[in-house]
């Protein structure tokens, strides 16, 4: 089973803004109040265009997906958390906290992925009937997969439900590796969203940010499952996490070469030797998405849907 695809699924936004919803758990997300919103969306599409022409440009099979004006979905630029694609033809769709994000399920989507771009879907798993029990799991925001070896990385949070996530690994035959990830805000220990925000996993290496695990069992119990997969641990600090080091991807580009995907905020975070350990597994890409992550709360990884499907 693949780690990483050279398809990707992007959704261009046409109302992305502040989304007030999400602002209640979403530390990330900050306001400033004194962009108009054409400002805003122009700024978001710009940086949306750059990121897509800077991973065509390596080779990356990049399917941009066109948002609806109706109804407003000004998170759709994170469709991660709403769908995941599997490489047997199954499609998973996750319980969103939003009201809002509920909206950016698309069946449209799937149509366009079959018809035009020669996927094939076989079925269909939904968790989304847990969002009538308040329970929710947001799709590879949530849980970081490690597919060959049927792991999931999850931090549990008002977005992560150990419930949903034990019938998601019983459905899809993954072992949970479960802790609780922290950020500090204005001096208190608040769980971070996301579990992708804090750590990443590639082929032949993991990004984790250990110091936001307080409890030192669920460290060890993470840091042995890394090691016992043959992966390199590379750690970045608290405040790297702030700048979405954490928020990375693996991607295949052209012949079959390997990059590690993030914001530029995010590599310039890093330091010199971080750079170089991971440039010794592969090649790093970065875009600015100043605008996407401070309204948004979100970064690169959070943009991109890996498509596994098979094709027809």
């Amino acid at each position: 089973m693949q780690q990483t695809t050279n398809h990707i699924m992007m959704i261009r936004p046409v109302m992305f803004r502040f989304n007030e919803q999400t602002a209640v758990n979403n530390y990330y997300q900050h306001d400033s109040g004194t962009e108009t919103a054409e400002s805003v969306q122009e700024h978001a599409q710009n940086e949306f265009d750059v990121f897509v022409k800077r991973l065509r440009g390596k080779g990356v099979n990049v399917i941009v997906i066109d948002d609806t004006l109706e109804p407003s979905t000004p998170d759709s630029i994170f469709p991660n958390n709403w769908v995941s694609f599997h490489q047997d033809g199954t499609v998973g769709l996750y319980p969103m906290f939003a009201e809002n994000r509920r909206l950016e399920r698309r069946e449209d989507i799937f149509d366009q992925l079959k018809s035009q771009d020669g996927f094939e879907i076989k079925q269909f798993v939904d968790f989304t009937e847990f969002e009538k029990e308040e329970k929710f799991l947001e799709g590879t925001g949530s849980m970081i997969l490690d597919r060959p070896n049927k792991i999931v990385y999850a931090a549990i949070s008002e977005r992560m439900n150990e419930t949903v996530l034990l019938d998601f690994c019983s459905k899809f035959g993954y072992r949970p590796v479960v802790f609780t990830a922290y950020q500090s805000v204005e001096d208190k220990r608040l769980p971070i969203y996301h579990t992708n925000v804090m750590m990443c996993i590639a082929e032949t290496f993991a990004v984790v940010c250990l110091d936001s695990i307080d409890n030192e069992e669920e460290k060890e119990s993470l840091i042995s499952s890394i090691d016992e997969t043959g992966k390199e641990l590379i750690t970045i600090t608290e405040d790297q996490c702030q700048q979405f080091a954490g928020n990375m991807l693996q991607v295949i580009g052209a012949e079959e070469e390997r990059f590690l995907v993030m914001s530029s905020a995010a590599y310039h975070s890093l330091s010199p030797e971080q750079i170089t350990r991971i440039n010794k597994h592969c090649e790093i890409v970065h875009s600015n998405l100043s605008t996407i992550e401070t309204l948004g709360g979100g970064s690169a990884r959070c943009m991109m849907a890996e498509v596994f499907l098979p094709k027809n």
